[in-house]
């Protein structure tokens, strides 16, 4: 056996069809596209979610939620993954060099999840009121940058 002797399986592939090319094609004339109308025109593409002149299901369904544009948006930090870091001293920048925050200029959060087992001192612009009361009593502190 050799790469010249490969062939695929038998019926795993399928001539494309030609439309037009005579009565013994059985696409013939029309090509399938049946007699006039706005289908059987040269360069007609239908509209995604065209559906005939009826009022597209996209439309026909209601609108729900609101997305505010001035949201704030936080990368959000357990208190279990900031043991990963050995610094007493904890900054963002420090969080984005260990991964655990993929965008820099994103504000941060840190959440509660997990333990702190030794006292460190996070900078971060939020934290939950578990977090920051965990960190306390660890013997650390919760410094908010931004105000």
């Amino acid at each position: 056996m050799s790469l010249s002797n490969l062939h695929p399986a038998k019926g795993s592939r399928k001539d494309r069809l030609r439309v037009g090319r005579g009565p013994g094609s059985g696409r013939q004339k029309t090509s399938g596209k049946g007699n006039k109308g706005q289908l059987a025109g040269a360069g007609f593409t239908r509209t995604i979610g065209y559906e005939g002149g009826q009022m597209p299901l996209h439309r026909r369904l209601p609108k729900r939620g609101f997305t505010s544009l001035f949201r704030t948006e936080y990368a959000e930090v357990n208190l279990d993954r900031l043991d990963a870091i050995a610094k007493a001293e904890i900054t963002p920048e420090d969080l984005l060099a260990a991964g655990l925050v993929r965008k820099s200029g994103l504000k941060i959060k840190i959440l509660a999840r997990g333990e702190v087992t030794s006292a460190k001192s996070v900078h971060a612009h939020k934290f939950s009121e578990a977090a920051q009361a965990k960190i306390e009593k660890a013997g650390g502190k919760a410094v908010l940058i931004g105000r």
